[in-house]
């Protein structure tokens, strides 16, 4: 697809750098360290097929915590909400993504919601299949049919990368299987969860998934209903209350659209019945959002009355 570009979104976006300076890209993973601090592009895809854009869309960048959302409507279309909502949590939380301190006091030790890092691996601890290949297939070919690409793949130097430093998230699952939240190895589990982070696309790419999410779930180009309305539904308010790590709040007050972020410095934002929206931005606030896609995403919200709210 072609995208057309915009004189008011480059103008948006020229304004939106001017903030680049003040972010810093996540070097605590080694090969998103690489990434360029000053890179930044959007995409806007409209449920008629068109699409407007700037800067570098065809740039590829991997997932990160943007794959949460989507394997959340993978897993729930294959367990069902009262299956998953028994073993993850639906409430926001002001701690960081990647925090365990909540777990040692919830009971039962479940986490808060499924877009923090012990939420997610609980999700895709729930993806079917009967190996790691096998699950990580079935997510893949959902991502590609959102996207409609089916070019779609993972970065193997991002998903190594990921999987040699994360201690952290070792710690998480360590902690999630003593209290009987998982089951399987710990080994395992992980390197289906950083291969999931590690799938990687550009911003159109992104934009067409945040366009599906917008529409309910379904393809407005094909007329398919690939995610059921109530699920696109679910999915879309978890985006609102924890999809921008603990400035969801914040998010929600000056932007007011469902979006949901990760430390590869890209955002996927769905205006409900509009358009969906892909962000590239690797430099990130002290949150772990695109300091620069935020900043465009408050302009475009203000300028063109975007807010739900």
């Amino acid at each position: 697809m072609q995208c057309r570009s915009s004189n008011d979104l480059i103008q948006f976006v020229t304004e939106a750098k001017s903030v680049i300076k003040n972010g810093k890209v996540a070097d605590y993973i080694p090969a998103l360290g690489r990434a360029k601090r000053d890179d930044f592009s959007i995409a806007i895809h409209y449920p008629d097929g068109n699409c407007i854009s700037a800067g570098d869309i065809e740039k590829q960048f991997t997932l990160q915590s943007i794959s949460k959302v989507i394997s959340l409507a993978l897993v729930l279309i294959d367990r069902g909400p009262d299956f998953v909502f028994e073993r993850v949590g639906m409430e926001p939380t002001g701690d960081p993504f990647n925090s365990i301190a909540k777990l040692e006091t919830m009971a039962p030790a479940k986490p808060l919601n499924p877009m923090i890092n012990a939420g997610a691996l609980v999700v895709t601890h729930m993806l079917k299949g009967n190996s790691v290949e096998e699950r990580f297939s079935r997510l893949l070919t959902f991502i590609q049919e959102l996207s409609n690409d089916p070019s779609v793949s993972y970065s193997t130097e991002v998903a190594y990368s990921e999987f040699e430093t994360a201690d952290l998230n070792r710690a998480l699952c360590y902690f999630l299987k003593q209290h009987q939240i998982i089951n399987e190895d710990v080994e395992q589990l992980l390197k289906l969860y950083t291969k999931q982070c590690a799938i990687e696309m550009n911003c159109l790419d992104l934009a067409r998934i945040g366009m599906i999410f917008a529409m309910d779930g379904r393809d407005p180009l094909n007329g398919k209903q690939i995610i059921p309305i109530d699920i696109a539904r679910i999915c879309k308010t978890f985006m609102v209350t924890c999809g921008m790590y603990n400035s969801s709040g914040e998010f929600a007050i000056k932007v007011g659209i469902p979006a949901k972020s990760g430390v590869s410095g890209g955002i996927m934002g769905s205006v409900p019945g509009k358009f969906g929206i892909g962000i590239f931005g690797p430099a990130l606030d002290e949150k772990g959002n695109s300091i620069a896609g935020i900043r465009l995403l408050e302009l475009l919200s203000k300028n063109y009355n975007l807010s739900m709210f």
